[in-house]
C-alpha cells in the first residue's frame, strides 16, 4: 500500500528530476558514504529499523540519495529489500550470546555483572559545541590516538563474558512467572497480511519495523494517562548479536555445525510492568509483568516504546486507544503512513470537481427558493 509515483507528462516529469538532481548538487559539495557511515550512526540505524533491512552500506546509500529525508530513506530501502531473494532462515537469536556495549537497569543500582554505560548521550550537556565548527582531520586523529593510550592500560579479557538476564535473576526469586517456550512458527509479515487479531510475533514484527516517531509517541501516550502501562525498565542492553545458519543440505541438523555468517547490532528492552490480579479469595494482588522491545542499532527511545505497547497489547480488554491494537498496528508504517498522505499530492481532479458539481447544483436549488 505504499505511494507510488504516476506518470503522466512525461517532460515535465523529466524536468522535474533534472531540478531534484540540480538542488543536491548546486552546492558544489558531495557527501561520502564513509562519511555518512562514521559520523551519522544514529540516523543510519534508524533507517535499518525502519526498513527491517540490516545493512549500514546500503542505509548511508539511501541517507545521500533522500538527502537526509528519513521517510525517503525507508522507502528507497523497503523497495531495495523487496527485490532480495529469502536465501534462508537464520537460526533463532538468544539475546544471552549479545557482545554487550551499553548495559544499564532503571529498577536496580547493583545487577549480576554490573551496569555499564557505554556510549551514551544521556550524561551529556544538551549544549551546542561550537568547537565542532573548526574540528579537522588533524583533531580528530590526535583525539583518538590520546584515546588509544587511555585504553592501553586496561588488561585484555581472554574470553568473552556473556551477561545474565535481570529478569532471569528475579524469576529465580520467584518473582516473574515462568513460561513454557513458545516452539510455533513465528508469523512474517512481509510475506503474508497482517490479520487480526494478531499473534504476538507479528506484533512485535510491525512496531520493530515501525516509524520512530509513531512509536514513541504512542508509548508516550499510554504513559500519560491513554493507556494502563508506566514501566520500569528492567534492563536495556545494546551489543552485538551473533547469527547463524544450519547447512542447507544436511538431513540432521546440530547446532554445533551451524555456521556463522556474521554479527548485527541491536538494541533490547525488557520493562517490568506491575498489574493488578486477583487471587484466590477475590483480592487485588500484585504482580509483575514483562514489556519486551527490540530494534536495530542503538535506538533505545524506540526500543523502550515499543516494550510500553508490547505489554499494552498484551491486554486488549482495556478501552484505552494504544490497547487496541488495530489502532496501534495500523498506524506506525513509515512507508505506509508518509505514503498514504502523500497520495493527497496526486491528482484528484475528476474527484473533487464531482464534488464542486455537486454543492453548485444544491446551491442553484437552494437560490429559487430564496427568491
Amino acid at each position: 500500500m505504499g505511494y507510488v509515483a504516476v506518470k503522466g507528462g512525461t517532460m515535465a516529469i523529466d524536468a522535474s528530476i533534472k531540478r531534484l538532481t540540480y538542488e543536491r548538487l548546486k552546492g558544489e559539495e558531495i557527501i561520502e558514504i564513509r562519511t555518512i557511515l562514521s559520523s551519522m550512526r544514529g540516523l543510519v540505524d534508524q533507517v535499518m529499523s525502519e526498513s527491517s533491512l540490516y545493512s549500514p552500506f546500503l542505509a548511508a546509500l539511501a541517507i545521500k540519495q533522500a538527502e537526509g529525508s528519513m521517510e525517503e530513506a525507508v522507502f528507497l530501502m523497503r523497495a531495495h529489500r523487496s527485490t532480495l531473494p529469502r536465501l534462508y532462515y537464520s537460526q533463532t537469536v538468544e539475546s544471552e550470546t549479545m557482545f554487550v556495549d551499553r548495559r544499564i537497569s532503571a529498577s536496580f543500582k547493583d545487577i549480576p555483572g554490573g551496569q555499564i554505560l557505554g556510549a551514551s548521550r544521556d550524561y551529556t550537556h544538551r549544549l551546542l559545541d561550537f568547537h565542532l565548527l573548526t574540528e579537522s582531520v588533524k583533531d580528530v586523529r590526535q583525539w583518538l590516538e590520546s584515546y588509544k593510550d587511555e585504553l592501553k592500560p586496561i588488561e585484555a579479557v581472554d574470553e568473552v563474558g556473556y551477561f545474565p538476564k535481570v529478569v532471569d535473576y528475579l524469576r529465580d526469586q520467584g518473582l516473574f512467572k515462568r513460561y513454557e517456550p513458545d516452539n510455533s512458527q513465528p508469523t512474517d509479515i512481509t510475506k503474508q497480511s497482517l490479520q487480526f487479531p494478531a499473534p504476538r510475533s507479528a506484533r512485535l514484527q510491525v512496531m520493530t519495523r515501525g516509524q520512530t516517531g509513531t512509536v514513541t509517541s504512542l508509548g508516550y501516550a499510554s504513559m500519560r494517562g491513554y493507556g494502563q502501562v508506566h514501566p520500569t525498565v528492567g534492563e536495556l542492553r545494546v551489543g552485538s548479536i551473533p547469527i547463524y545458519v544450519d547447512h542447507p543440505n544436511e538431513l540432521e541438523k546440530e547446532s554445533d555445525e551451524d555456521f556463522y555468517i556474521g554479527e548485527i547490532r541491536v538494541t533490547e528492552v525488557e520493562s517490568i510492568v506491575p498489574v493488578a490480579v486477583k487471587n484466590e479469595n477475590n483480592e487485588d494482588e500484585l504482580e509483575f509483568e514483562i514489556g519486551y522491545g527490540v530494534c536495530f542499532g542503538q535506538n533505545e527511545t524506540k526500543a523502550i516504546a515499543m516494550s510500553i505497547l508490547d505489554q499494552c497489547l498484551e491486554h486488549p480488554e482495556s478501552d484505552f486507544p494504544t490497547h487496541d491494537e488495530e489502532f496501534v498496528l495500523l498506524h506506525m508504517d513509515s512507508v505506509e503512513t508518509t505514503g498514504f498522505i502523500s497520495h493527497l499530492k496526486l491528482p484528484h481532479y475528476v474527484t473533487f470537481q464531482s464534488k464542486l458539481d455537486s454543492v453548485r447544483q444544491v446551491k442553484k436549488e437552494v437560490q429559487p427558493n430564496e427568491n
